[in-house]
């Protein structure tokens, strides 16, 4: 006679952390629309969602809101790109030589620790109230979170896998190619998310410099007319270009990290 044992191990169940990541947003916006209907909140204060949407499509269809998100989109991606490459770029030139760390890491170190409201008339000064500005502060803003990055992700690099690549007889640049950017590559990506939301921030800031268009000039607009709804439509909006820069770096993650074996087995 033969006894069968059945395996009484179940198959663990798996928490729903990415449906949960969106509907947490979604329970606050529920919550906020039912307080704002109750009349718990004042809609001069804070304006039900309905009704930012309801002002949101108002803009779309004069026009005002695709202008003013264009003109802050290509200030932010030119000054994200530029800020992007400087930040790199010395990032790697500190983090390979004592030398360059020697010139530029405490000029680096002073700049980042003034305010970007301590130097906004500086900048006023420099660049005047053109376009001019506005891009130095995003590009600023962009490349010292890149560069921190950059070097720390460098100096976490093993000295031996160095060593080793001596021993084989690889050049400066192809360690730098082959050891260097692969083991310094998930500090780089961490330090990429981090400098676009510095550079949604320096935009806020750069679009008070006085601007004739953006989301900025949209809601500077707004606070002299008290128009509530339109000020939180551009809050909204930061948020929603905030998640999509958040997704699309998340995306690039899972591209060049497939092959890191402690990132493949967090996202597994």
């Amino acid at each position: 006679m033969t006894v069968t044992i059945k395996d009484r191990r179940r198959t663990p169940i798996r928490f729903p952390y990415r449906a949960v990541s969106w509907l947490a947003p979604l329970a606050v916006l529920g919550i906020w629309e039912l307080a704002a209907r109750l009349g718990l909140i004042s809609q001069q204060v804070l304006p039900a969602p309905s009704t930012v949407l309801t002002k949101a499509a108002e803009l779309i269809a004069d026009g005002e809101l695709p202008e003013n998100l264009l003109a802050s989109l290509q200030r932010a991606a030119t000054g994200f790109v530029i800020g992007a490459v400087a930040g790199l770029g010395f990032g790697l030139l500190v983090g390979l030589s004592r030398v360059a760390e020697a010139f530029l890491d405490r000029t680096i170190q002073m700049v980042r620790a003034v305010p970007f409201l301590a130097i906004l008339p500086l900048v006023i000064v420099w660049f005047g109230i053109g376009e001019g500005g506005k891009i130095f502060l995003i590009a600023l803003g962009t490349s010292i979170p890149l560069y921190l990055n950059t070097v720390l992700g460098i100096r976490q690099i093993d000295a031996k896998l160095l060593e080793m690549t001596e021993v084989v007889g690889l050049n400066r640049a192809e360690q730098v190619r082959w050891v260097v950017l692969p083991g310094a590559l998930p500090s780089i990506l961490g330090g990429l998310r981090l400098s676009l939301t510095a550079a949604w921030l320096a935009l806020v800031i750069a679009e008070t410099i006085g601007a004739d268009a953006g989301l900025g000039f949209m809601a500077t607009n707004a606070r002299e007319f008290l128009q509530a709804d339109v000020i939180v439509l551009v809050v909204i909006i930061y948020a929603v270009i905030g998640i999509v820069c958040d997704l699309i770096t998340r995306l690039l993650e899972r591209r060049l990290l497939r092959w890191h074996p402690t990132y493949a087995k967090l996202h597994a």
